[in-house]
């Protein structure tokens, strides 16, 4: 019983760290609409929501990923309820960063979307990385679980692409200074690695048993 309201005490604190930044953008929004400080969002408003919406998508759906590896080497299957609930937050952002470029910058052109959607790359790779995050998310409960069966962890490994092309998408947008793009990318190819070996570790466990009745046998001939 104490181990299970310490799980909904630890959710509720993820919930409200995952908010924390929302909210602060909130707050930096109204101020710039209100007056009261025109520069806390910095010279230019628009891209600066699009940028920390965007941003927090990456953050958040990077820590989702680092769940298992971090199960793995604590030994706690515990951590695993934590996951879903990162991967919404992840999807949350990225909508919000999605909506902010139409409503804001786009502001009610919708006809001019698939033309951005073509014609720039960035746009392109962004749109596709939220386009296959939306299903992950519509099929993230149990129920979905138990209808997909086998084929539901073969739909979320496109979680290891929707990664791969969220940092894409982040390093075409800033251009010039690559650098905080290159660490988002080195700690998603450490992701992407450990599960890589954890693998081919597991791999070798199995096959060991099997291996074992005949080398005994060999060595008694």
């Amino acid at each position: 019983m104490r181990a299970e309201r310490a799980v909904v005490a630890a959710k509720a604190a993820v919930h409200a760290l995952a908010l924390t930044p929302l909210a602060l953008l909130g707050w930096q929004a109204w101020q710039v609409g209100s007056g009261a400080d025109i520069d806390a969002l910095g010279a230019e408003p628009v891209a600066a929501i699009e940028h920390e919406l965007g941003l927090w998508a990456l953050r958040l759906l990077l820590v989702t990923l680092a769940v298992t590896p971090l199960r793995q080497v604590l030994k706690q299957p515990l951590l695993l309820r934590f996951r879903r609930m990162l991967g919404l937050w992840a999807f949350a952002y990225a909508s919000l960063h999605f909506t902010a470029y139409l409503v804001l910058d786009l502001r009610g052109w919708w006809a001019q979307v698939l033309v951005e959607i073509v014609e720039r790359p960035y746009i392109t790779v962004g749109f596709a990385a939220w386009l296959l995050l939306l299903p992950l998310a519509v099929t993230s409960t149990r129920g979905w679980m138990r209808r997909l069966g086998r084929n539901w962890g073969r739909l979320h490994r496109l979680v290891y692409a929707i990664a791969a092309l969220a940092v894409l998408h982040f390093w075409w947008v800033v251009k010039s200074d690559v650098r905080e793009p290159l660490l988002y990318a080195a700690i998603l190819a450490a992701l992407l690695g450990w599960r890589l070996a954890w693998r081919r570790r597991r791999l070798v466990a199995q096959r060991a048993p099997a291996s074992a009745p005949a080398s005994t046998r060999a060595e008694q001939q």
